[in-house]
């Protein structure tokens, strides 16, 4: 009985800590940076096990904060994966129930309603001013297709960021160019971006390497000098540059005029940032200072530009004063991808998702489990390990608390109390997980994952060397034991939909089917509810 009075008295101390600490925050509004990595693996970094690359700013960043082993993003897909962090719902209920699955074509209008309420939106509701930087890859323009015209359609402005800079899609897909706001960088009206026609000629891109990993070739002709702005090895350091010169033009430390120019006394807003890096998808074109800087490759070269980016951002940050009132997110879209960079980084001894089964594009953990860490100096304690269950997609939830808001989140989930103290039972209790094939869209429910189907559900190619490298046939080339899957092939009589202990096997290397039929038509019947739950 005493036992017992004691933590409900610690919960409850636990409770009103939270609640306090939520008010207090949101009197103060902390200033937000979000940095949102594309394709960075859970052992990509130093913090998380990497030892043939060094990250010593994101590691710095996990000794002030907090890091999180059991994080997610909600699919292994970049698209799906984005739709989730804006939105805060399943990338399933996308398209009217359709669902997002892989990524979005470079003729697709807006994903996402421009009525739809967002984590940009969430914060200007608070009085914040809110940027976009990098990568957008959520569609243009309020139709269902995009040709491309200027000004742009809707974007990132309608979605609740007041300022956008980046690229319009991904860094391996045209248009190669710029995108400020709704403008493309260096736009000429008189030599307009267009769609190619059969027998025209694109406009010339620069290409690279094999081992540089696959880069689309040119959809498009004209926008000469658009393209010509845009160089492959310096995005990061643009990207960069436009976001610390973003930050140190509206530091709500400083005063401004009602024009944005210092001097006139007028108190400036806090701020939210999002911060999508290109680093590290495919093609890997790292600066030239940062080329051979690793010991695995353009794969490691392009981490060691990433954590520079992100100790770049760290710098402004304090060096404007801004560091003790700034909440820090460190994630990624989704696990490593097993390209050719990246089994060329294999060969040297690095694993870009460690000891974790399977790659980006599949349900296994290696596609979706991904770094989290989240810095707050005096909120967060510093140096600290969670083990609790987290998602990208419950940045909504979150974001409302730690502002004072309330909101009635679809699928997202308010983390707060996993951030800033130590919640002895789990904050999410369960999270739906999406591959790039809707057929293995599985539950996690505490320890348990689920996967309806054999396989992976990503990429299948079944030779080294190739971009497409993945599913049973890559499981085997990296050494990576699986019950089901013998000499690269799942195996004759395997079972039909697959069951792991995450706690006990974290690495699943043993498919527990039909030791727990009760559990799997428990975990069955609750995905089908979610399933149904669009329709």
């Amino acid at each position: 009985m005493k036992t017992h009075r004691t933590l409900l008295l610690a919960a409850t101390l636990l409770s009103f800590a939270v609640n306090v600490f939520a008010e207090t925050a949101a009197s103060q509004k902390p200033n937000v940076v979000l940095i949102f990595t594309d394709d960075l693996g859970y052992g990509d970094v130093g913090c998380y096990g990497a030892s043939l690359v060094q990250t010593p700013n994101i590691d710095r960043l996990a000794e002030g904060g907090r890091r999180f082993t059991d994080a997610h993003s909600a699919s292994a897909v970049c698209t799906p994966s984005r739709y989730a962090l804006l939105t805060g719902e399943y990338p399933f209920r996308a398209n009217n129930g359709r669902g997002t699955w892989g990524p979005l074509r470079y003729d697709v209008g807006l994903l996402i309603p421009t009525d739809t309420f967002t984590i940009g939106k969430l914060f200007q509701a608070e009085g914040y001013t809110t940027s976009c930087f990098g990568k957008w890859h959520l569609g243009w323009g309020d139709q269902d297709k995009n040709d491309w015209s200027m000004p742009l359609g809707s974007g990132p402005n309608e979605l609740g960021f007041d300022y956008y800079w980046g690229i319009p899609r991904v860094n391996c897909n045209p248009p190669y160019v710029f995108v400020e706001n709704n403008m493309i960088v260096g736009y000429d009206p008189e030599d307009p971006l267009v769609l190619l026609k059969k027998g025209e000629t694109p406009t010339p891109i620069r290409r690279f390497p094999k081992e540089a990993s696959t880069k689309g070739g040119n959809r498009f002709r004209g926008a000469v000098k658009a393209h010509e702005l845009y160089d492959d090895e310096m995005v990061g350091t643009r990207l960069t540059e436009q976001a610390v010169g973003w930050i140190e033009a509206n530091n709500p430390s400083t005063t401004s005029t009602g024009s944005g120019q210092a001097g006139s006394g007028q108190e400036k807003k806090p701020f939210f940032l999002l911060f999508n890096t290109t680093n590290i998808h495919h093609p890997f074109t790292p600066a030239p200072r940062f080329k051979g800087t690793s010991q695995c490759g353009l794969y490691g070269d392009f981490i060691h530009e990433l954590d520079w980016m992100v100790g770049e951002l760290m710098r402004c940050l304090e060096e404007n004063g801004l560091s003790d009132n700034t909440l820090v997110i460190f994630t990624s879209d989704n696990g490593g991808m097993f390209n050719i960079a990246a089994q060329n980084a294999f060969k040297d001894g690095h694993q870009i998702n460690g000891d974790l089964l399977g790659f980006k594009f599949g349900g296994w953990e290696g596609g979706h489990r991904v770094p989290f860490i989240a810095s707050w100096p005096g909120k967060i304690p510093a140096g600290t390990v969670s083990d609790q269950l987290i998602c990208s997609i419950d940045m909504m939830a979150t974001f409302a608390a730690i502002t004072g808001q309330t909101i009635d989140p679809v699928d997202s989930v308010n983390m707060l109390p996993a951030l800033v103290g130590n919640p002895q039972k789990p904050v999410r209790e369960e999270l739906v997980l999406a591959a790039v094939k809707s057929s293995h869209l599985s539950l996690r429910k505490g320890k348990w994952i689920y996967i309806p189907e054999q396989g992976s559900g990503g990429f299948n190619g079944t030779n080294p060397g190739a971009h497409d490298f993945g599913g049973a046939a890559a499981a085997s080339f990296t050494g990576h034991p699986n019950s089901d899957v013998v000499d690269g092939e799942i195996k004759a009589g395997a079972p039909p939909a697959q069951l792991y202990d995450l706690e006990a096997d974290v690495n699943q290397t043993h498919n527990l089917y039909h030791d727990y039929p009760e559990v799997v038509e428990a975990m069955r019947k609750e995905l089908q509810g979610f399933r149904e739950s669009v329709k």
